[in-house]
């Protein structure tokens, strides 16, 4: 049975800039009775991912944000433990969006149930989750990567970027990760496989990329923005393809424009010059594709050609803190918040 009382963690007030813990409330409050076709879940994990930054403010997007006092939202992985739905029975794994709290209320509609036999259930928010899918479609369907071009990759150890490198291995091009701090790097390298794998806290980070990309960049997938991207734009080839992803770097706000000419302006003769094709995209775009990427995924996982690598924090009062470091760049791997076994 669950505990008398379930704790939830809410958007206390719009962050300015980067996030602190006064951005974020720890409460307590009833755990929720189901009505019928409902299911009370008891979260095992929940997903931190760089998106909730954005869903923090109040600014027009791809998706409402959250509002203050409610609770911040995330994907999770959940055990069922009172059924009024047929389908299913307690006990069941099923994966979920149902935020940073202990327990939650789900229709049968709105959630899928998962193996644990087949897969570690964590791995339904990483690997084979919303970051994997992210990064076989943007790749595959943006990028499209041909045998022997180059593909370089920001945020490389990360949930998106380690993926994305390994498929575009696996589909017989160069993967070139990019990643901050020599651990990170040497897990790009010598686990995922990448051909090779560039510091950005290098101070000669710039000149490094073009030496690792002597034929020059064919696909960049965009994950971080900011000193990476300016780097990456001389060495780009003609009709070279870039999905962006995300920019991490801009997140907690745009920076002060820096004197000197218009980069803006410099880009679009770029774009216009090499025939460059530059997409933004939600991975939901491409959720027809979901059941083929979970089979294909899944079977590279089996034959050991996709890796992945999990950063776990045990306790939901930890989710804020983990949340900010995640946008510092501090996780190493998939971040996920364990609530029970």
């Amino acid at each position: 049975m669950p505990d008398p009382m379930n704790q939830q963690v809410l958007l206390a007030a719009r962050p300015q800039g980067m996030p602190t813990p006064d951005n974020f409330r720890i409460v307590q409050a009833p755990v929720p009775e189901p009505g019928d076709g409902q299911l009370l879940l008891e979260i095992l994990f929940l997903s931190l991912d760089p998106y909730m930054r954005g869903r923090m403010d109040a600014g027009k997007s791809y998706a409402k944000p959250v509002e203050v006092g409610a609770v911040m939202e995330a994907g999770t992985v959940a055990r069922v433990l009172l059924s009024r739905h047929p389908g299913f029975v307690p006990g069941d794994i099923v994966l979920s969006y149902s935020g940073w709290q202990r327990y939650a209320l789900a229709d049968g509609a709105s959630v899928r149930k998962l193996d644990p036999a087949l897969a570690p259930p964590s791995t339904a928010l990483g690997v084979l989750g919303m970051p994997g899918f992210t990064a076989w479609a943007g790749l595959l369907q943006i990028g499209q990567p041909k045998p022997g071009e180059t593909v370089v990759v920001a945020a490389a150890s990360g949930a998106v970027g380690s993926v994305v490198g390994q498929i575009a291995r696996i589909k017989g091009a160069r993967a070139v990760g990019i990643a901050g701090g020599p651990e990170k790097c040497a897990f790009v390298r010598d686990v995922l496989g990448f051909d090779a794998v560039i510091d950005h806290r290098a101070p000669d980070f710039a000149q490094q990329l073009a030496q690792a990309c002597p034929g020059g960049i064919d696909v960049y997938f965009e994950n971080v923005g900011g000193k990476v991207w300016e780097a990456v734009i001389p060495l780009l080839n003609d009709f070279a393809r870039i999905p962006v992803c995300g920019l991490i770097a801009q997140y907690n706000g745009l920076p002060q424009a820096e004197p000197g000419p218009d980069k803006l302006a410099r880009f679009m003769g770029e774009v216009l010059k090499k025939s460059l094709s530059m997409r933004g995209f939600i991975q939901r775009e491409f959720a027809a594709m979901q059941p083929a990427f979970y089979q294909e995924a899944a079977g590279w996982i089996t034959d050991g050609r996709l890796r992945y690598r999990e950063d776990i924090v045990a306790g939901l009062d930890h989710a804020p803190a983990a949340f900010i470091d995640l946008l510092r760049g501090r996780n190493f791997g998939k971040l996920l918040v364990k609530l029970a076994d």
